[in-house]
């Protein structure tokens, strides 16, 4: 018994989350129907770091999986996400092809400010350790953007370690 709860509090230590959060603009020139994509500005990791503080380095992980990716209207004041019909989130970094992590098809009129998409489970390990990544934002409208749109995107990775000494 002592075994078992020694391993939850080794898997414990051997786990913790990554955030981003980014901030982009939907210009209010998009048409309805039509595919647009935008690129976050490139988004240092600063991995290094952060395996530094729990207690790893970045050839002791295990995998990075993106648990969460949250879309939030920062303005216009009141907007809301009922122009978007679908969206779809890739990753790309320096060296490694560009893959799909997130998406949310037959958007709602009613999604209000703030939409949770969909995540693959994939392992993104190699994309996290790199020094920078970028997120590019596939969107088809339903409706006319008459102002632009600036929107906070917030990326949850969940990171599974070993940790150095163990």
């Amino acid at each position: 018994m002592i075994l078992f709860d020694g391993c939850k509090t080794v898997d414990k230590l051997t786990h913790f989350n990554m955030d981003y959060d980014e901030t982009i603009t939907i210009p209010s020139t998009v048409g309805i129907n039509l595919p647009f994509n935008l690129i976050t500005p490139n988004i240092k990791t600063n991995s290094e770091e952060t395996f530094q503080i729990n207690d790893t380095h970045k050839d002791l992980i295990e995998e990075i999986v993106l648990k969460e990716l949250t879309l939030n209207i920062v303005s216009p004041v009141g907007a809301d996400f009922s122009f978007l019909k679908s969206i779809e989130v890739y990753i790309s970094a320096d060296g490694l092809d560009e893959i799909k992590v997130a998406w949310k098809y037959d958007i709602d009129n009613d999604v209000g400010a703030s939409i949770q998409l969909e995540t693959v489970g994939d392992d993104l390990k190699e994309y996290i350790k790199k020094d920078e990544f970028d997120l590019k934002l596939t969107t088809v409208t339903d409706e006319l953007i008459l102002s632009n749109h600036d929107i906070e995107v917030k990326s949850k990775f969940f990171v599974d370690a070993k940790i150095l000494g163990i």
